[in-house]
């Protein structure tokens, strides 16, 4: 399937205003409204498994990358998605789980973890080796980067051969953000510069042809760098054209290439129009699709609050409290603060670090009973109205079933939505600049 990525990176070059979201969640909600969105604009779907999410161990979601693979093809058998538009990719392969290791050990680790991902089918590979590990200077040479990158993309080479797969298409790059958003904006962000980028592209292919890798060199199609975008808890950096201008110009003279732009959550649909202009074609989402899923989740719980009596409710805001509590890993580093702030961000920071625990057995159990309860007893479009309104005026207009799973999945495709327009054929070039026409669709 890498061909649909290569295909809509070549129609990106050839002055088509297109690009491609990456949707980086293992949520079934989210994976099936992003399937929803992808097949009312009739695009291709990108979705990626990140390296601490899925690994050869299991990872935080307990999946291998065949048990990924498995997990989304039935997810997408259920919602009726064509098999042939739908394409896997993994975000930050490398050391980053094993960082605290010696270099050669979390190397081992890496170079198994690639394999494992190419073995199962996964069509996109991110190579990130820009964190240091046990040994490593605190910050690493582009040239160290550079060539731990190509000996993970020979493993990806060879593996696939091995496998009579086809060889993936890669992702580099050495100014990768920080996953999930920063700590802290107050200092902001600053946009990569095109010296920079040249560096880091010229390394990475001197890495490639010492390795052997010139045909896998030419399956490089995108580079990560910082647009001057990012979120952190509670405040997000927009998208700022002029700022980017001259990182924009450099990829414009670099044949089959575009930029890849993390941290793209939060940012408003003019920006991601902006964004796929500039040349940032492939654009990652992933905690506000998880956001919107928390929001829709808490409206639905306060419905419930409003039509049952306490015995019978989920109480999922405070089973959801409970366990982050009782197991603080996924957010005690990220949130600072009094215990009242660290209970607001728990529950409504822009990082949702809850995102981390919806699979957790008793988190799991009391969003069945919510779901479950609001079957059982109809939901009044007065309290629909008052919690969920964006939903509820299509429920009105109808566009949508009054069904808890259906009114969560338009939830967060509203958020996924912006991406598909932003990312689809709804664009004109007119004098070397892209001007773009909304274009409407029943999809949220």
């Amino acid at each position: 399937m890498s061909s649909l990525i290569q295909a809509r990176i070549a129609a990106h070059r050839h002055g088509h205003a297109v690009g491609l979201p990456s949707i980086c969640c293992s949520h079934a909600q989210v994976l099936l409204a992003a399937m929803q969105v992808a097949l009312a604009h009739d695009s291709p779907l990108l979705i990626e498994a990140t390296s601490n999410q899925v690994d050869q161990f299991g990872g935080y979601t307990g999946m291998t990358p065949r048990q990924f693979r498995d997990y989304v093809e039935q997810l997408a058998a259920q919602q009726a998605f064509p098999s042939d538009r739908l394409v896997l990719g993994g975000d930050h392969l490398g050391p980053n789980t094993w960082q605290a290791l010696p270099a050669v050990d979390a190397m081992a680790h890496a170079r198994n973890l690639v394999a494992a991902y190419v073995q199962a089918g996964f069509q996109k590979i991110h190579l990130d080796c820009s964190m240091a590990c046990g040994g490593d200077p605190p910050r690493l040479p582009d040239e160290t980067v550079a060539t731990r990158s190509a000996e993970l993309a020979r493993v990806a080479e060879a593996t696939a051969q091995a496998s009579g797969l086809p060889p993936p298409v890669y992702v580099i790059g050495t100014e990768v953000p920080v996953p999930g958003g920063e700590s802290s904006l107050d200092g902001g962000v600053s946009v990569t510069r095109p010296d920079a980028a040249a560096r880091t592209l010229a390394v990475h292919r001197h890495a490639f042809a010492e390795a052997g890798l010139v045909s896998a060199w030419q399956r490089v199609v995108a580079m990560v760098v910082q647009p001057g975008v990012d979120f952190d808890h509670s405040q997000v950096q927009p998208y700022d054209a002029a700022a980017a201008a001259d990182l924009s110009a450099f990829i414009d003279t670099q044949p089959g290439l575009v930029f890849e732009a993390h941290s793209t959550d939060y940012q408003s649909e003019a920006a991601l129009h902006a964004l796929v202009r500039d040349h940032f074609a492939i654009l990652k989402v992933g905690p506000a699709a998880t956001f919107a899923l928390r929001e829709a989740l808490f409206g639905l719980a306060a419905i419930e609050n409003e039509l049952l009596p306490i015995e019978q409710r989920s109480h999922l805001m405070d089973v959801l409290e409970r366990v982050m509590l009782e197991d603080p890993r996924h957010w005690r580093r990220h949130y600072a603060g009094t215990a009242t702030e660290q209970r607001l961000l728990r529950r409504y920071a822009l990082s949702d670090r809850c995102r981390y625990y919806w699979t957790t057995p008793a988190v799991q159990q009391a969003v069945d009973t919510l779901l479950a309860n609001l079957v059982r007893v109809p939901i009044p479009m007065t309290l629909l109205s008052q919690f969920l309104p964006e939903q509820a005026a299509d429920v009105a207009a109808g566009r949508l079933a009054m069904q808890p799973e259906a009114l969560i999945q338009h939830k967060i495709a509203g958020v996924l939505a912006r991406y598909a327009r932003a990312c689809t054929r709804n664009t004109a070039v007119t004098s070397g600049r892209v001007h773009h026409r909304v274009k409407s669709a029943a999809t949220p």
